[in-house]
């Protein structure tokens, strides 16, 4: 499965090259790794044996730019023909995101190319997946050789019903090549912003943890100021007293508003005026922290943190 990458804003997808062994898997990703330019690629690994040009797999991460502010990063492998090769191709399908079957044209390989298909199937099912639910495209490879099948013919026999896509190609003078790796790219991308809503969700976590994180600091900011103006209109309306290390509340200072009344509840020394605190003093307009801060920096609560806005499920808007 692709995995995507917060810290560098990155989104992996794996797409594997199947197919029989010769029909021209590794010539597309040599093809399309000279066709990408320098600063877009890395290194290609291959792995050579005598019976086939590829044992294990080649590499190659390709970016093909960026979806929201993520970069695309694709991952393409080969998987080796042979038969007897089978634990090793199948270990390269897993967690795949989408498959190009290279088709060898040549009448000579029709079989091969069925039993590869199958295999294809069969490996799948053994991780639970189904090739129906997974991008996947066929390329009708080496349409330049002679006692070549027509493409109808090789829809016969790989694509009967013809709803995948398909792309008749020369893969050793790059015809075909760029087209199907461009489909299959764009199946992988369809699938996560349609169905599954990946990248929306990567998008929307990534803004939603920048907001909150810019509203916790000019919430912090904000209550260090309003402690600040708190303090320095409790200093002014505050009669000057000696310093003592136990300060007691001052009762004379009473407002004049509340001289005229008394009697009932609530009046009398502790009378709780609209003006005045409990002490008699003026109360401040500002708001003031129920609790002394003694220095402390007094922190604005958040509605929720990074964890819970990270494992916040996605749900897609109504229409």
């Amino acid at each position: 499965m692709s995995s995507i990458n917060f810290a560098t804003r990155e989104i992996s997808c794996k797409v594997v090259y199947y197919g029989p062994g010769l029909s021209g898997k590794t010539t597309n990703l040599q093809v399309i790794h000279q066709k990408m330019p320098q600063d877009k690629r890395t290194d290609m690994v291959s792995l050579a044996t005598e019976g086939d040009r590829t044992l294990f797999f080649d590499f190659l991460p390709l970016n093909l730019g960026d979806i929201k502010g993520f970069k695309t990063r694709f991952q393409l492998y080969t998987v080796p023909g042979q038969v007897y090769y089978n634990s090793t191709r199948k270990l390269v399908l897993r967690g795949v995101d989408g498959i190009v079957f290279v088709a060898d044209s040549q009448r000579s390989r029709q079989a091969e190319n069925l039993e590869s298909l199958q295999n294809l199937r069969q490996n799948l099912l053994d991780y639970g997946m189904n090739l129906d639910d997974i991008p996947f495209v066929l390329q009708y490879n080496k349409r330049d050789m002679d006692n070549v099948f027509t493409l109808d013919e090789m829809n016969e026999q790989l694509n009967p019903d013809k709803k995948i896509q398909f792309f008749p190609a020369t893969a050793h003078n790059g015809k075909g090549v760029v087209t199907t790796l461009k489909t299959i790219a764009m199946l992988v991308i369809e699938k996560f912003n349609v169905k599954q809503g990946f990248l929306r969700k990567a998008a929307a976590n990534a803004n939603g943890a920048a907001q909150d994180a810019s509203a916790a600091k000019d919430g912090a900011a904000a209550t260090a100021g309003a402690n600040q103006g708190a303090a320095q209109n409790a200093g002014n309306a505050a009669p000057q007293q000696p310093t003592s290390p136990f300060r007691m509340p001052s009762f004379a200072a009473k407002p004049q508003a509340n001289m005229g009344n008394s009697g009932g509840a609530g009046s009398g020394l502790f009378q709780k005026g609209a003006m005045s605190s409990p002490f008699a003093r003026p109360r401040v307009a500002t708001a003031v922290p129920r609790m002394p801060t003694f220095g402390r920096t007094v922190e604005k609560s958040n509605p929720s943190d990074d964890d819970e806005i990270v494992l916040r499920p996605y749900k897609p808007k109504d229409k």
